[in-house]
């Protein structure tokens, strides 16, 4: 039984004016760089390189290890994301540098909220993910497979010099999920760096913790989308489990890198009080204080449509939950003119950043603290200060277990 939502023509219709945008976008970027291919739909020879965490087994099969899923891949077939491929017992990814969406963003948009403000960033993405989210916006290419959608094949150097072209400080990763096109990733955040040009992964946080140590080597930020807190919701509408991006959010506290955190609440599934309770609670033993939580209100899309916007109450609630818990930085998202999206010095309450959508007036912040009464405000405020950053040793695995399942109300 076919259980695709349907879509209607005017749908349909704004969903091909949007890709055309993005690819439209893509070519005008990609005049920038000499060399730059556009595929023809279908991956090229040119984007087919070796994947990097994988282990052979009998009989010409691998196993993958740069997420949780852990697939044994017999030979031909490809893993759950649908971009790794076993070539004759060789794992191959297939979408290096195969890109089908490639914008300039706010950085605010992604969102990073102490990270480099009223900045932009080289936004892009491959087709594939290694999560199926019913609620996901950019299911039309985390949910396909490369040949299925129009691509650019642009190689890390010539991203980079896309980036320095348009001055932008900072290349995001983003919009379908950067961990199942891990080797482009690596790659180029390692050719920005060499150039002064900083990268951020904006992900679910579905990696096994050697690749994500691996990869903040290059990287100078990180944003993961906290599904949920309960093993439940992970299961039933994400084909996923809690605790490896639990693991994950401990492992980039231990690495040291900028991280914040997202929650896209939607009535009736993520949204009780418990639940927002016991998840900030987990943020504040685990990451400390100051990382910085976003709450984003939900719009009906995807395979899940039958729910209403997120009330404006709701995240409301949820943010003085979490500021009672005792975070000092939590964000309103997806919601035009909310104080909730400023930026609140902790000491003397001033604004120290003001967000209206994505214009930002960050002239309450100097030196990297509150202009009117010298508190520090943690983040990364200077490309200086991006570019630095170094991981720091790691401690140990971690072993702490997941939560039970809050209770709902």
């Amino acid at each position: 039984m076919n259980t695709e939502p349907s879509t209607t023509r005017r749908e349909f219709l704004r969903a091909a004016g949007a890709g055309a945008c993005a690819l439209c976008a893509a070519r005008v970027l990609a005049e920038d760089v000499a060399g730059s291919g556009v595929t023809d739909g279908a991956h090229p020879q040119a984007a087919v390189r070796d994947a990097m965490w994988f282990e052979r087994l009998p009989d010409k099969a691998v196993r993958c290890t740069l997420c949780p899923r852990e697939c044994v891949v017999a030979e031909v077939e490809r893993g759950y994301c649908g971009v790794r491929e076993n070539q004759g017992g060789d794992y191959k990814t297939l979408v290096y540098g195969n890109l089908c969406s490639i914008n300039i963003d706010p950085i605010e948009k992604k969102p990073l909220y102490h990270y480099l403000p009223r900045t932009t960033a080289l936004s892009v993405a491959t087709a594939g993910c290694n999560m199926e989210c019913k609620f996901c916006q950019n299911w039309r290419i985390s949910q396909y497979r490369p040949e299925q959608v129009e691509s650019l094949l642009i190689p890390p150097e010539n991203l980079v010099r896309i980036a320095r072209t348009r001055a932008a400080p900072t290349m995001a990763f983003t919009y379908s999920e950067p961990v199942v096109f891990y080797e482009y990733m690596h790659d180029a955040a390692a050719a920005g760096r060499a150039r002064g040009v900083g990268s951020v992964m904006i992900s679910n946080g579905y990696i096994r913790e050697p690749a994500l140590r691996q990869l903040c080597k290059h990287l100078t930020g990180v944003k993961v989308d906290l599904k949920a807190f309960t093993e439940k919701f992970y299961t039933q509408q994400c084909a996923a489990h809690l605790k490896p991006v639990l693991e994950a959010l401990e492992v980039l506290t231990d690495i040291g890198i900028h991280t914040e955190v997202v929650v896209l609440l939607i009535p009736t599934l993520n949204d009780s009080p418990a639940e927002t309770a016991q998840m900030a609670k987990w943020l504040v033993s685990h990451m400390g204080r100051d990382v910085p939580l976003h709450f984003s209100r939900f719009h009906p899309t995807y395979r899940v449509k039958n729910l209403p916007p997120t009330p404006i109450a709701t995240l409301d609630r949820a943010r003085k939950i979490a500021m009672d818990a005792g975070l000092r930085y939590v964000y309103v998202g997806n919601v035009a003119f909310h104080e909730g999206s400023n930026t609140y010095c902790p000491k003397c309450g001033k604004v120290v950043i003001k967000r209206v959508g994505y214009n930002t007036d960050a002239s309450g912040l100097r030196d990297g603290g509150c202009a009117s009464c010298g508190q520090k405000i943690p983040g990364v405020w200077t490309r200086e200060q991006a570019l630095a950053f170094k991981p720091k040793p790691a401690k140990g695995p971690k072993t702490s277990p997941a939560p039970a399942d809050a209770a709902s109300s």
